[in-house]
């Protein structure tokens, strides 16, 4: 099939793709069949990072995918991110997820925050300093991690985050600890969200700092297991910082910044979703290979014949394209202080993708037998792959419909007496 000058139809369906888009498009699906897909199974049983893929993927360039072009970057923007992800994750779950904590590093701090209100000084600060981080992944190759969890309700934006950063002098002292890491002992550089200690004992969500803790810190060490249901690949370990010493450089965004960021900018917590996106496309595209009698290294037995497994492929696909439509929608209009509209958009295709992914695959092993629970096939590792989607923070299943339910039924700064 054909989707707007490619030779394939992406993970988010069809659209009017620029040509940038669509030769990173193209970019992704090659890296994706001929490498990452053959790998996603070692990844998985083995609960161990994907380097090979990270080393495909700066070979091509895509480390630096949302560096704007001035500073030796790609220059995509935010929709371009999204439908490359998707991509990527169509071919490996855990590579995606945690090309996602990379990009948004630079996506953050370039894009978004351009779109972000800063006074001069503020503006001339953050550029100067992205300037620093730029030059490493463009030059150096570098890999950001954006570790957030905490096992409270700081990573859902409730609360001021329990990991803190004391300011002296040329920088910053961090103290705390992160759970749920990924890439952790993969990356150069982790950008951590702390609160600042102000040393008055009131914490504020309002003073989140954005720093990037160098891996090889004095006093920051990373430890636990990770055996996880899915996702087996971002090895999400946990990060302790003690009396962690980080220069004022190393500051991604200005003080108070990343906060406004999350009240402009809601389409960054959206960033997740491209991996199931394309998780979504992997169960689908399998069923149908399988029922044709066209898995490599199967017996040609084609299954398609049989109308109860006829009317699942249908249910699979029009839970697909509704799940693209949304997606897609939601992705080209993203921006900074959306109506009430959009964000109510955005977070239905949240909630669509994340736990429509799982809904594909469950009627893909439903369909396709006994023999897809085998784990020398994909589909089994993209059923766990794809139950983790609604789980994580900010957004989680239960925290979009809470936000949903609320923002529908009140207006901004409305209460009940």
């Amino acid at each position: 099939m054909e989707a707007q000058g490619l030779a394939f139809t992406p993970a988010v369906g069809d659209h009017a793709f620029t040509p940038q888009q669509r030769s990173l498009l193209a970019l992704a699906h090659a890296l994706g069949r001929d490498k990452f897909a053959a790998r996603a199974a070692q990844w998985d049983e083995e609960a161990s990072f994907p380097f090979a893929n990270y080393e495909d993927m700066r070979g091509a360039g895509l480390l630096k995918l949302c560096v704007p072009e001035s500073h030796g970057g790609l220059g995509a923007d935010f929709p371009t991110y999204m439908m490359v992800a998707a991509e990527i994750g169509r071919f490996c779950g855990a590579t995606a997820l945690t090309y996602n904590m990379h990009i948004c590093s630079t996506l953050w701090t370039g894009v978004l925050a351009d779109g972000i209100p800063m006074t001069e000084t503020q503006r001339a600060e953050h550029a100067q300093r992205r300037e620093l981080h730029f030059r490493r992944v463009v030059q150096d190759g570098a890999i950001y991690a954006q570790p957030f969890s905490e096992g409270s309700a700081a990573a859902a934006g409730r609360a001021p985050f329990g990991t803190t950063a004391r300011k002296v002098e040329g920088g910053w002292v961090v103290n705390g600890r992160k759970i749920f890491a990924s890439l952790s002992g993969a990356a150069d550089y982790y950008g951590v969200l702390c609160t600042e200690d102000k040393g008055d004992e009131k914490p504020d969500a309002r003073d989140t700092l954005y720093l990037a803790v160098p891996a090889t810190s004095a006093g920051f060490t990373i430890s636990g297991d990770w055996n996880p249901l899915g996702m087996r690949g971002t090895v999400s370990r946990n990060l302790t910082f003690k009396d962690v010493f980080v220069s004022d450089d190393e500051q991604l965004m200005p003080r108070g910044i990343y906060f406004k960021g999350a009240q402009t900018w809601p389409a960054m917590f959206f960033t997740l979703a491209p991996t199931y996106m394309g998780v979504a496309n992997a169960a689908y595209d399998f069923t149908v290979q399988y029922l044709r009698g066209e898995v490599p290294g199967e017996p040609p037995v084609k299954r398609r014949m049989y109308p109860t497994k006829q009317i699942a492929v249908a249910q699979m696909r029009i839970q697909l394209e509704q799940m693209r439509s949304i997606f897609l929608r939601a992705v080209l209009e993203a921006r900074p202080h959306p109506s009430k509209d959009e964000r109510m958009r955005l977070y239905a295709a949240q909630y669509s993708v994340m736990e429509g992914a799982n809904d594909i695959a469950r009627l893909a092993i439903r369909t396709c037998g006994g023999q897809s629970m085998m784990k020398h096939l994909p589909l089994e590792r993209l059923y766990r792959d794809s139950r983790c989607g609604a789980l994580m923070l900010p957004w989680t299943a239960e925290l979009v419909l809470d936000r949903m339910g609320r923002e529908a039924l009140y207006e901004s700064g409305e209460q009940d007496e």
